[in-house]
């Protein structure tokens, strides 16, 4: 049943820019109902100004089928709206594209075959990306495909949390599809020559760019004008959270097969100079063996211990009758998870999101890769653990995310399985000092060399 939309002022601010800038972002934090907003701007723009008559959105695969349909149906000042998600096979995207309606949705990964499809007869006058860093990639075939028909889109408006989850770099790309380097530079080029100077490289090959000094500032700045970004601290009353960490101690035997492992592995990589390739060959060994279980080259899953099973057992244990997410890594987690726990469910339909949201579904798993944008589970529980941790920032802030926000009524609490002299303390403490993804493991996985040498 939907009910009575009452937008926060922040919310009116929003849905004003986008009626008003025909190219705007607006980076606001996750859980501040920026969906909302938006569509209560495209349904002005389509009903009341008619200033666009087709509207695509952009958006990871879950939030393309579902959020932005469920959103209309839950507030009656947009249940008029008609949302037609373009997923699946071939036939049934074909068939979403020929039903009209105000807004079609479609996941990213199908941007490029949906320029392919259209070519120049491109119909969406407006659109909307939805998460807008999954385009932070200039390389990228999505973002080459929407650039090649970004002439013929009179309006885009791109939402994220996390503009830059890497560094400025990411900006660019962003930045282009809103103005076509108006601001930015009409390459990455011009950008890297403008505010940046080359860091790491090999002869001709740059591995990172620096910012020069002032550039942050200079960026945000050129791009004040068509972005706008709010915290959700500043504007509504979130419950608190609170951040555990739970030790976990290995098994005599389990800490010792992990000190070989690490051993072995930190001793092929040679001198300080570690590639990243090998790096993550080695970050990712060493973080499956802390949560219990480690690939073999034939891809076989070998039991390690079960001391993380084990915690999350007393965390359950010690939470009678509330219901708990648990954030998996790697596939050997999910199967020996299910294998401990009959009673937990796989998040991996809309209909998971919906008994959850109920309160029908005592243990939720859930990979962060899947479900780190867009979805809004804070209806079903307040409590969060992270069986196995993974590097990226992104998608630690955003999976946390899917509780902590706006609608949640209880305080959430995070609990972090950390196995004790592991790996997981200095992933822990690269997403506690905001410094993760390649970097924070390369950092990490250096000063473990350098502690063996001197050993």
């Amino acid at each position: 049943m939907s009910r009575k939309f009452v937008p926060r002022p922040y919310q009116e601010y929003a849905a004003k820019l986008i009626c008003e800038k025909p190219a705007v972002a607006l980076l606001l934090d996750m859980g501040m109902g920026k969906t909302a907003a938006t569509l209560m701007a495209i349904k002005s723009l389509l009903y009341d100004s008619f200033a666009v008559s087709s509207v695509l959105v952009i958006a990871p695969l879950r939030v393309a089928e579902a959020t932005w349909t469920d959103e209309c149906k839950e507030w009656d000042e947009l249940k008029d709206l008609t949302v037609v998600p373009v997923i699946g096979p071939l036939k049934k995207r074909l068939e979403a594209l020929a039903t009209p309606a105000d807004i079609h949705t479609i996941n990213r990964e199908n941007v490029s075959w949906l320029v392919d499809y259209y070519k120049t007869r491109w119909p969406f006058d407006m659109v909307v990306i939805d998460e807008s860093s999954s385009f932070k990639s200039n390389k990228s075939q999505r973002f080459k495909a929407l650039r090649r028909v970004r002439p013929l889109i009179h309006r885009i408006v791109e939402l994220t949390g996390t503009p830059a989850p890497n560094g400025l770099m990411d900006l660019w790309s962003q930045a282009y599809l809103l103005d076509r380097g108006k601001r930015l530079g009409r390459t990455i080029g011009a950008y890297r020559r403008r505010w940046f100077t080359p860091g790491r490289g090999s002869g001709y090959v740059v591995y990172d760019w620096c910012p020069r000094d002032g550039a942050e500032q200079e960026i945000y700045q050129a791009l004040s004008d068509i972005c706008v970004s709010m915290k959700a601290k500043d504007y509504i009353q979130l419950p608190p959270v609170l951040y555990n960490r739970v030790s976990v101690r290995l098994p005599p035997a389990a800490q010792k097969a992990y000190k070989q492992l690490e051993r072995d592995l930190v001793l092929q990589l040679g001198e300080d100079d570690v590639v990243a390739s090998t790096a993550a060959v080695l970050s990712n060994k060493l973080i499956q063996m802390t949560s219990g279980a480690v690939y073999n080259e034939d891809g076989k899953a070998i039991d390690v211990h079960h001391a993380k099973l084990d915690a999350l057992q007393e965390i359950i244990e010690d939470n009678p009758h509330k219901p708990v997410m648990v954030f998996y890594w790697f596939r050997h987690d999910l199967d020996r998870l299910q294998a401990a726990f009959p009673q937990a469910r796989i998040l991996s339909s809309h209909q998971d999101i919906k008994d959850w949201n109920a309160g029908r579904i005592p243990l939720l798993l859930v990979h962060p890769a899947s479900a780190g944008h867009g979805l809004n589970l804070q209806h079903g529980g307040s409590i969060i653990v992270w069986y196995s941790l993974s590097w990226s920032l992104e998608l630690y802030q955003q999976a946390n995310k899917r509780l902590h926000r706006s609608g949640q009524q209880h305080t959430v609490v995070i609990h972090h399985l950390i196995a004790e002299g592991t790996i997981d303390e200095d992933v822990m403490q690269a997403l506690e000092r905001k410094r993760a993804g390649q970097d924070g493991m390369l950092e990490a996985l250096k000063a473990r060399i350098r502690a063996y040498r001197e050993n």
